[in-house]
């Protein structure tokens, strides 16, 4: 048996056996998935909250956003992971003079066949790390909308599909930091989760110390152990499994009925769009999925509604000049609309 022990966004809760009963194929790669959470252990302490958001991007076909200040390990993070997939996977590091075709690919005339072929960029892999994704300036950053949703380039009107399975894991320091674009609303709302990577704790850091005094070299993760334990065979059968998880009517109701209170709610200008209630869907299947149930609780979506909702509602500049956070509206809200029983 493996174990999820973290609420994604905050907020822990008891550790809940997962049964292997059922389909082999699922149930191997339930175990597999179980097993990423250890081997990134070996580079990263703790961080679980934010391995389990991870882990349930990769089975929604979703997109991932981490946001922390500089030095708490989000590339690393982001590495060790990678690491631990048997995908193929590229670095990009953003910054102020990158083009969008360094992202997606151009065409190259060849003198040879004195004709254009496409030379891809990055993007064409299976797990892409966007890193410091707000120090490129917007019209780069768009370049990745086409990308994240429709998970392909268009190049003179030709269509080239990427790799499936097909995640952007992008890092990005707060938006205060100089130097930084922030994202438009219309990318930030292709991201499955905005995941917030936090100042490690006081132990936390004392093991990331003793881990560099016993010689982890950051830049170096296969001479920490790091082993391949999931493939993409494995996250096909987790996905099966995912679509088969069934959601009652009055919890879906729920999932419309938190978001729409993200339109009125005083403290906001900009709510959760339509596109942000089926990633809270989807994600709240995912988690009830990861702990071994085939069914959806009101609970599963209260703990992936803050990464799921906080970037994809804009504060009124007069809630931002009074300390306000999204994710204290989005605690209001959870306090206060009505859960299904």
């Amino acid at each position: 048996m493996t174990e999820t022990a973290e609420m994604v966004g905050g907020g822990a809760v008891e550790p809940t056996a997962i049964s292997t009963a059922g389909d082999p194929a699922e149930a191997g790669a339930r175990e597999a998935l179980g097993r990423l959470r250890a081997e990134i252990g070996k580079a990263v302490v703790g961080q679980d909250a934010t391995v389990t958001g991870l882990v349930i991007a990769l089975l929604c076909r979703g997109h991932v956003l981490l946001e922390g200040v500089p030095g708490v390990a989000k590339t690393l993070l982001i590495r060790a992971l990678a690491a631990s997939l048997a995908l193929d996977t590229k670095r990009m590091q953003f910054t102020p003079d990158l083009m969008p075709s360094d992202v997606t690919g151009s065409l190259i005339f060849d003198a040879r066949t004195a004709a254009f072929e496409f030379r891809e960029g990055p993007v064409f892999t299976n797990l892409l790390l966007a890193d410091e994704i707000n120090r490129t300036p917007p019209k780069t950053q768009a370049s990745l909308l086409e990308v994240m949703e429709e998970r392909q380039v268009s190049v003179e009107g030709r269509p080239r599909t990427l790799p499936d399975p097909f995640l952007v894991a992008a890092t990005q320091n707060p938006i205060e930091y100089e130097g930084t674009y922030p994202l438009p609303e219309a990318q930030l709302d292709r991201f499955l989760f905005k995941l917030t990577v936090p100042l490690p704790n006081r132990d936390e850091e004392l093991g990331v110390l003793r881990a560099h005094h016993n010689g982890f070299d950051p830049r170096d993760l296969a001479a920490a152990g790091i082993t391949q334990v999931a493939t993409a065979e494995h996250l096909a059968a987790a996905r099966r499994g995912v679509l088969r998880v069934q959601v009652a009517d009055v919890v879906l109701a729920y999932i419309v009925d938190l978001c729409r209170a993200t339109r009125t709610a005083p403290s906001l200008e900009l709510g959760a769009s339509p596109r942000g209630a089926t990633g809270l869907l989807n994600a709240s299947k995912a988690f009830a999925w990861l702990t071994g149930r085939s069914y959806i609780t009101p609970d599963d979506v209260k703990a992936v509604a803050r990464p799921a909702l906080r970037h994809r509602v804009r504060l009124r500049h007069e809630a931002e000049l009074e300390g306000v956070t999204a994710d204290a509206v989005l605690d209001s809200i959870l306090a206060t609309v009505p859960t299904p029983r």
